[in-house]
């Protein structure tokens, strides 16, 4: 178990950004790239950057007629960021306190 670990440094890596998703390309969020937020936090992303998967096409009865190739996108665990951000926080009211001294 560590508890010196530098998470300030670890957390300026990460480019928080505003996006939309293809499939909703009206809603505009705020979140990560998966892609660039596993360069910094790899433990909370899953999924592999441009993948592709195969999904069933259906007809109007519901009888598979085929396959297409689809994004098969990557996922964040937005809790496996809360110890970066609470260290972070530790780190700069110590900072803060060693400022006021």
């Amino acid at each position: 178990v560590d508890y010196t670990w530098d998470a300030t440094t670890r957390l300026k890596q990460l480019k928080p950004a505003r996006f939309n998703f293809i499939a909703d390309s009206d809603t505009i969020v705020d979140g990560f790239l998966a892609h660039e937020a596993a360069e910094v936090v790899p433990e909370a992303v899953s999924g592999v950057k441009d993948a592709m998967m195969d999904k069933d096409v259906y007809d109007k009865d519901g009888n598979v007629t085929g396959t297409e190739s689809v994004i098969n996108p990557q996922s964040i665990d937005q809790a496996k960021l809360v110890p970066l951000l609470v260290k972070t926080i530790q780190e700069l009211e110590a900072r803060i306190t060693a400022l006021e001294a």
